[in-house]
Parts: structure tokens; sequence; C-alpha cells
């Protein structure tokens, strides 16, 4: 399977409580939902349309926690809409030392030596592994580069605080655009492909 990130931040970077706060994982955080305001069918079905894509789930600790809770649990039934649809019908695999009995249905725990078990998961058949929000572990990813595709969806807005996707210090990566989309609000999408070390003049 082919690894691929997808990711909404804002132009200063910040990927934090895109949809809206929620009080147990963003506490204190005043600025979620910078993404709603921006949203338009054309980059909601292009959002939409990534999601049905995908053969299996990756996730980080603290987006797994949020999604089955949101989509796994509060939207379950909500059959028609595509997220649910896909979140709840594809595997789901969390990174994770602490899960022990995930709740939410059709989940693995990658626990251990995570780096072997998702070079496994990407040499298995399928056409693509995807990995939503999720911040610390597609640095974590990219640093070991297990990423094939990495898509960052641009909202214009500077929220100003927040969790960034990026943080201020880190290892580099030279990237190669290979498909570029913007949508009436502005919203930006951008595919890139990491090709290894960047090169400096």
């Amino acid at each position: 399977m082919k690894l691929i990130t997808n990711t909404q931040i804002t132009v200063d970077g910040v990927m934090q409580a895109n949809g809206g706060n929620d009080p147990d994982l963003d506490p204190g955080f005043t600025r979620g939902g910078w993404a709603m305001p921006l949203g338009e069918e054309e980059s909601e079905t292009y959002i939409a349309d990534c999601y049905l894509r995908a053969d299996a789930f990756l996730f980080g600790r603290r987006t797994y926690d949020l999604f089955a809770r949101y989509w796994g649990g509060v939207r379950k039934d909500d059959v028609d809409d595509p997220f649910v649809r896909s979140l709840n019908s594809r595997p789901k695999f969390v990174a994770s030392n602490t899960i022990t009995e995930p709740q939410w249905a059709d989940t693995t725990v990658l626990a251990g030596d995570v780096e072997s078990a998702i070079r496994e998961l990407k040499a298995g058949p399928g056409g693509e592994l995807q990995v939503h929000g999720s911040g610390q572990l597609i640095r974590w990813l990219l640093d070991r580069e297990l990423v094939d595709e990495l898509t960052l969806i641009v909202f214009p807005v500077i929220v100003g605080a927040g969790t960034r996707l990026f943080a201020e210090e880190g290892r580099d990566h030279a990237l190669e655009l290979i498909e570029s989309r913007t949508f009436p609000t502005g919203i930006v999408a951008q595919t890139h492909r990491p090709t290894g070390r960047p090169e400096y003049a």
C-alpha cells in the first residue's frame, strides 16, 4: 500500500482543532473551528473523496481517540455521510503503547516495533494507507522515509496560535509537487512526494 498523509492546516501551519475545540484534547485553546467557515461543496467533496479512496487508515493516539469518539460514536449511524462510511468500513491501525482494548470496530493496535509493522502494511496488498491529522505521527513517518505522498490542504487563514504540523526545528525534506488544486474560498490542496534531503544554495 502507498502511505499518504492528508492534513488540513492554516497558512501559518496550525493543524489543531480545525473542526472545533474538544475540551479533552484542546484545553484552553480558543481558536478552534477555523476550517468550518471556509468550507464549500467543491473542497468538501475533494476531502470526502480522499477518505473514500482509502483502503485502510493509520492514526496516532490523540487523533484516533477523537475520531473514534466522533466518527465511530456520535456520528456512526449517519451512514450516508462519506466520512462515516469510509472510516467505519475500513481497517484502522493506531500507533500506541497504551491502548490495549480499542473500542472502535476493526482497529488493530501497533505497539512495540511500530516501524516494522508499518513497513509490513505498506508491503501488503491494497491502494492507500491514509493518515489524517496525527501530526506527531506524520513527523515520525517522514523522518523514517515511510511517507509516499504528503497532502496539505491549506486554508486561507492565519490563526496565530495552536499546534503546528511541523515543529520549529526538525529534519529537512525535499518535496516534489505532483498535484495542486484551488477551491472557490481560497483553499489550496497540494500533494507532494518526498524526494530525500533538499539542496541549499
